[in-house]
C-alpha cells in the first residue's frame, strides 16, 4: 500500500478556512464600499472636497473716517505681502529674476529669499494691487492680500481716530464705530492641487464683501493742525510734559479740534481722561452762580482786608488788600475775594451749581476712554471745602468738561453736548445718521451769562489775560494756575498745570479756545504760558482762510481802526502796512496791534522757510504763526515774498512763489 502525500493532499477542512476567510473578506469589502458609496456618500464627498477645495473669508475693506468737509483721516487700502516657498521653485532663477522686477529688491536679497536652504521666506514690506497681477500663478511664490489702515494727513488726529489691529478698532473713533467701519466679511471658495497649493484661476466667490460705512467728524484739519503746532511749540519752549488745546463751537457743542499730547505722545486723549484741579479757571461759575441765585452782584464790595483769610483753620493768601467789587475780584483773579463773596452760598447750591456747568460728570462725547473727574457730594466736605471749591480746589474736572462749561458762558447759559460726529453713512455714501446739536440743559439765565462775560473781556483787556489779547476783537477768557495733585504723595513741589480758556468775539463768541500744560518749567502761571498759546490760535484762525468762522459777522465785531499802526521804523522798515478790512469775501483781518499799542511781545515772527514744500502744507504752516496767505495754485513752493527770515507782523499777507507745472 502506498502512503498518502500530505502536501499534494490538503485537508479538506483547511480549505473551507482559506474558503470562508476569502469571502468573509469580500463581504466585508463590498459592505464597506456600499456604506461610503451610498450610505456614507454626502460625508466622504466632503471629506474630498475639503483637500482639494477651502473656504476662505474675504475682509471687508474697513470704512473712512472724514472731516467735516470730506476729507479723508482714516482710510483702508489694498496691500498684499509676498511669501516664498524655496522648494517649490521650479525656475529658480526666473524667480529671482521675477521678484527683483516685481518689488524692486535687490538681487542679493531675491538670492537669499529664495536659498534651497530655507523652507520659507516672507519678503519685506507691503505692496500695491499691481504685484499680485505680477506674481499670482507663480509656484512657489505666494501672494496675501491685506487691508492696511492709512491716515493721509499723518499723525494730525491720531488720538481722537484711534488704531486698528486685526481689523478690530482700539481707542478712539475706530473703537467706538467698530461695528459700522468693519463691514460683513465675504466667502470664497479656493482649490488646491494634492499637495495644498492653490490652483490658479479656481476662486469661486460664495459671497462678496461688504465695506463698512463712513463716520464724518465735525473736525475742521485748518483749525486742528493749527492747534497741534500751537502745542508742539508750547511743549518745546516751556518744557512741558504735555498738554491739550481744544476748540470747539459754543453755538453747537462741535469740537473743531481736538488735540493733546504726553510724554511726545500724539495719540493720547489727555483732554479726557486726565483730570486736574482747574485753580483760577473755576471762579467764573462760581460767580455765575452767585448771580444767579441774587446772592451778590457784581458792584458789591468785599474788604479782603490784608489780603491774607483764614477759614476753617486753612489761610488763603493773595496779595491785594483793601476793598474790592465782586467783579474786580475776578477780574484781578482775587483767591481771598471770590472765596469770601461764595460765603453765603449754601453747600446745596454750591454743588448743583458745579454739578449743573457738567462738573463730576460724563459730557458724552462719543469716543470711549472719558472719566467723570471729582465734586464730591456736600455730605463729604470738610469745613475747608466751600472756599477750595470756589476758587477751583477739591474738584477735578477735564479740559474738555471745563471747554464746554465756558461755551455755556458763551452762548448765553445753555450747557451743550460736545459732538465729535457729524454723521454716520452706508458704503455708498447714504446718510444713516446724522446728530444734531443737543443742549444738555439752561444753566444760567443770557443775562447771567452776559454779565460774566462783560468781567472776562476785562480780564483780558486789563487783568490776568492780558497775554491772550487780540489786537482786532475782543476776546472773554481766564487763566489757571494749579498744583499737581496725586493721592500717594498729595501736592507735588514744583509741579503745576497752567491753563487758558478764550472766546471770541466776546460780544458774540464763534470759538471757545481751551489751552492746558502739564508740568511746565520755569514760568509756571497761565497768564504767562497758556494765554500766549490761546492768542496765537486764534490768530492763526483769523488768518486761515478755511476755518469755519462767520466772515461777515466778524466785520462787525471788529475794532482795529483803519489808520495805520504806529512801527517802529528800524524794526519793521521793509514790512508793509496791512490793508484796512474792506469786505469778507477773502479773509482780510488784521490780526496784529489795536492802534496806539505798542508791538507785544510775540506779535513778530519770522517768516518760515517752505520752499520745496507742497503749496497746501506751506499754507498751513504760515497760518499756523498767524501770517494770511494770497491765493496760490497748487505745486511746489519756491519761495515767499517777503523772503524766509524777513521779521513781519501777525496778519499780514505772505505771498507763495509756486513752481509752474507742465500742464498749467
Amino acid at each position: 500500500m502506498t502512503p498518502k502525500d500530505p502536501v499534494a493532499r490538503p485537508r479538506p477542512w483547511r480549505r473551507r478556512v482559506l474558503l470562508g476567510a476569502w469571502l468573509t473578506a469580500a463581504a466585508i469589502i463590498c459592505v464597506r464600499a456600499v456604506q461610503i458609496q451610498v450610505v456614507q456618500s454626502q460625508q466622504w464627498r466632503a471629506v474630498a472636497e475639503a483637500q482639494h477645495r477651502r473656504d476662505e473669508e474675504i475682509v471687508a475693506a474697513r470704512g473712512s473716517v472724514l472731516d467735516r468737509d470730506g476729507t479723508p483721516l482714516a482710510v483702508s487700502r489694498e496691500r498684499f505681502s509676498v511669501g516664498i516657498a524655496p522648494n517649490e521653485l521650479i525656475n529658480v532663477e526666473a524667480a529671482r529674476s521675477l521678484l527683483s522686477d516685481a518689488l524692486g529688491i535687490s538681487s542679493l536679497l531675491a538670492t537669499q529669499l529664495t536659498s534651497p536652504e530655507r523652507r520659507w521666506s516672507v519678503v519685506p514690506g507691503r505692496y500695491p494691487p499691481a504685484v499680485r497681477q505680477q506674481l499670482n500663478g507663480v509656484r512657489g511664490i505666494h501672494v496675501t492680500r491685506e487691508l492696511q489702515r492709512y491716515h493721509p494727513l499723518g499723525d494730525l488726529s491720531d488720538g481722537v481716530l484711534g488704531l486698528v489691529r486685526d481689523n478690530t478698532g482700539s481707542g478712539g473713533v475706530e473703537q467706538a464705530f467698530q461695528e459700522l467701519l468693519s463691514g460683513h466679511p465675504g466667502q470664497v471658495v479656493v482649490a488646491r492641487d494634492n499637495v495644498g497649493r492653490e490652483i490658479p484661476g479656481e476662486r469661486i466667490l460664495v459671497e462678496p464683501p461688504r465695506p463698512g460705512g463712513e463716520v464724518v467728524l465735525t473736525l475742521d484739519m485748518d483749525l486742528q493742525e493749527i492747534a497741534l503746532e500751537a502745542l508742539k511749540e508750547a511743549i518745546e519752549r516751556t518744557e512741558a510734559r504735555g498738554g491739550d488745546v481744544l476748540i470747539t463751537d459754543p453755538h453747537t457743542g462741535e469740537v473743531l479740534a481736538f488735540v493733546s499730547i504726553l510724554d511726545g505722545r500724539f495719540a493720547s486723549l489727555s483732554a479726557i481722561n486726565t483730570p486736574f484741579e482747574p485753580g483760577s479757571t473755576l471762579k467764573p461759575f462760581t460767580v455765575a452762580g452767585l448771580l444767579k441765585h441774587d446772592i451778590i452782584a457784581l458792584d458789591d464790595t468785599i474788604d479782603v482786608a490784608d489780603g491774607d483769610w483764614t477759614f476753617a483753620g486753612r489761610t488763603i493768601t493773595r496779595h491785594h488788600q483793601g476793598r474790592m467789587t465782586v467783579a474786580d475780584a475776578l477780574r484781578v483773579s482775587s483767591n481771598v475775594g471770590i472765596a469770601q463773596a461764595a460765603q453765603p452760598m449754601t453747600r446745596a447750591q454750591q454743588y448743583e451749581n458745579l454739578r449743573d456747568f457738567g462738573f463730576g460728570g460724563l459730557t458724552g462725547i462719543e469716543i470711549p476712554g472719558e472719566v467723570r473727574g471729582t465734586l464730591r457730594r456736600p455730605d463729604l466736605w470738610t469745613g475747608q471745602s466751600p472756599a477750595s471749591l470756589a476758587i477751583g480746589y477739591e474738584v477735578s474736572v477735564t479740559s474738555l468738561q471745563m471747554a464746554m462749561a465756558y461755551g455755556a458762558l458763551a452762548n448765553g447759559g445753555r450747557l451743550m453736548q460736545p459732538r465729535l460726529v457729524r454723521e454716520i453713512r452706508n458704503s455708498d455714501g447714504t446718510v444713516l445718521e446724522r446728530f444734531e446739536p443737543r443742549v444738555i440743559r439752561q444753566v444760567i439765565s443770557p443775562r447771567v451769562a452776559s454779565s460774566v462775560s462783560r468781567v472776562l473781556e476785562d480780564v483780558v483787556e486789563d487783568g490776568t489775560g492780558k497775554s491772550a489779547r487780540l489786537g482786532s476783537f475782543r476776546v472773554a477768557g481766564k487763566s489757571g494756575t494749579s498744583r499737581l495733585y496725586s493721592a500717594d504723595v498729595g501736592y507735588e513741589a514744583g509741579a503745576y498745570f497752567s491753563s487758558f480758556v478764550g472766546y471770541f468775539p466776546a460780544e458774540a463768541p464763534q470759538l471757545v479756545v481751551f489751552v492746558k500744560l502739564d508740568r511746565p518749567e520755569g514760568a509756571y502761571y497761565g497768564g504767562a504760558v497758556a494765554a500766549p498759546v490761546t492768542r496765537a490760535t486764534m490768530e492763526a484762525a483769523l488768518a486761515a482762510r478755511a476755518t469755519p468762522l462767520d466772515r461777515a459777522a466778524l466785520l462787525n465785531a471788529t475794532r482795529v481802526s483803519t489808520t495805520p499802526v504806529a512801527r517802529p521804523a528800524a524794526l519793521f522798515a521793509s514790512v508793509p502796512i496791512t490793508a484796512p478790512v474792506s469786505s469778507a469775501k477773502d479773509m482780510a483781518f488784521p490780526v496784529g496791534l489795536p492802534t496806539d499799542e505798542s508791538p507785544r511781545l510775540g506779535s513778530v515772527v519770522p517768516i518760515p522757510d517752505v520752499s520745496g514744500l507742497p503749496s497746501r502744507v506751506a499754507v498751513r504752516r504760515l497760518h499756523a504763526l498767524g501770517l494770511r496767505v494770497s491765493r496760490a495754485r497748487p505745486g511746489e513752493i519756491l519761495g515767499t515774498e517777503p523772503a524766509a527770515g524777513t521779521h513781519v507782523l501777525r496778519g499780514d499777507t505772505i505771498r507763495l512763489k509756486v513752481r509752474r507745472r507742465i500742464d498749467d
